[in-house]
């Protein structure tokens, strides 16, 4: 056995003894896509063109991965698997971007004063044992070309919905912790499939913040908004109408409710509540609109504030019921962007306070990097082609001459 062994370890020996990393190179990456090759058929439980009762997906494809090994970078070609838990190769680091991201950020805390227990702290939770600065200081740079590629990125095709939203995170500015909203947008293609748009950092959710960001969103490309979905933050209802001419805007109905039941008396609020949806219960935008105006006038005596928020807001609390009802459930509050900035808060705890807004927006962008990633591989699409089509067919006949 011990000669068999040493027999398969001449042709490694020999080459590492020779210094041709090419072929070292080269073979790590056939070991490995055969790995990848078995364990994707495992995946799949079935063997290919096999028929099989444990089958429970399909292989369909591949998508390209970096590897970083001690013999250079590999280009990965790694196999999609359709259905199923889908695959990742069992070798590969999950998450990689984004755990680079957080392990540079460590490091700059570190330097700047934060002790190296608060960072193993961090790690240990990662599941990392060990932080070499050196080693997270050679990947930085490389992460950093991919942050910038991903916010620079040209926006292809037509994105009917975008969805806005900010969250705080506290970065360093002068040595002083600070609050900065860090400005997110995704939209959703005209294919029904959803995409990260963009992010941004500014100190506040002011007009100038929210227009600057919008507008580079349109220097990348991103045409077609019809509807915009946000809260009712005065910034943006400042530059939406200013960079997105004759796109709706949809207020987000939950951020809505919170604040009508703010202005009610916590026993009344569930009959309040419960009252104002009956206006979302309706089945058309006219009967909708018809019975806003008859739930204002029951709330007008006992609760003038919540009428008077009730009867200003409903022209934009109402308009995703103007686009086909299939989306309704989608499109009337920011739901999507609420999931994806409670996944963020999760992992940005970690850190607390980013040592500055360079390493807050490294961290954030990569996140977001991998969740775009993760969108663009869904087999379903988040709203249907049928129901998108509907959408431009309605988009058309609006649009055509009367006769």
């Amino acid at each position: 056995m011990a000669k068999k062994r040493m027999a398969k370890s001449e042709p490694l020996g020999k080459v590492l003894m020779e210094g041709q990393e090419d072929a070292l190179k080269a073979l790590v990456m056939q070991v490995v896509h055969d790995v990848m090759a078995e364990e994707a058929w495992g995946a799949v439980g079935a063997g290919p063109y096999e028929r099989s009762r444990d089958r429970e997906g399909y292989r369909n494809g591949t998508r390209p991965r970096q590897w970083d090994t001690r013999v250079g970078t590999i280009e990965l070609a790694v196999p999609r698997v359709r259905g199923g838990a889908g695959y990742f190769p069992s070798f590969l680091e999950y998450r990689r971007r984004s755990e680079r991201a957080l392990m540079a950020t460590l490091v700059e805390m570190v330097l700047k004063g934060v002790s190296h227990r608060r960072a193993e702290e961090v790690l240990r939770v990662m599941g990392v044992k060990e932080m070499s600065p050196s080693q997270v200081s050679r990947f930085l740079g490389r992460l950093d070309e991919h942050v910038a590629a991903f916010r620079e990125a040209p926006i292809e095709g037509e994105y009917p919905y975008v969805y806005l939203d900010a969250k705080y995170e506290k970065a360093r500015e002068k040595g002083l912790p600070r609050s900065q909203a860090v400005l997110i947008a995704i939209g959703v293609r005209r294919d029904g499939h959803r995409r990260v748009l963009g992010v941004g950092i500014w100190p506040d959710e002011t007009g100038p913040g929210w227009k600057a960001f919008l507008e580079g969103l349109v220097k990348r490309g991103l045409r077609g908004v019809q509807l915009v979905i946000s809260d009712a933050h005065l910034g943006l209802q400042e530059a939406i109408p200013r960079v997105f001419v004759g796109a709706a805007w949809q207020r987000c109905r939950v951020h809505f409710m919170r604040n009508i039941l703010a202005r009610v008396h916590r026993p009344k609020q569930p009959i309040v509540a419960a009252l104002v949806r009956t206006v979302f219960a309706q089945s058309s935008h006219e009967e909708a609109v018809a019975q806003l105006g008859w739930v204002v006038g029951q709330l007008e005596v006992a609760y003038p504030e919540a009428a008077r928020t009730l009867e200003m807001a409903g022209g934009h609390v109402l308009s995703y019921m103007a686009f086909p009802a299939a989306h309704w459930s989608h499109i009337h509050s920011t739901n999507v962007l609420e999931r994806l900035n409670r996944e963020l808060a999760r992992r940005t705890r970690l850190v607390g306070i980013f040592p500055s807004s360079q390493s807050l927006m490294r961290y954030v962008a990569a996140l977001l990097l991998e969740i775009d990633d993760d969108w663009q591989v869904e087999e379903r699409r988040y709203l249907s082609q049928e129901s998108m089509d509907r959408l431009d067919a309605k988009r058309s006949s609006l649009n055509a001459p009367a006769a």
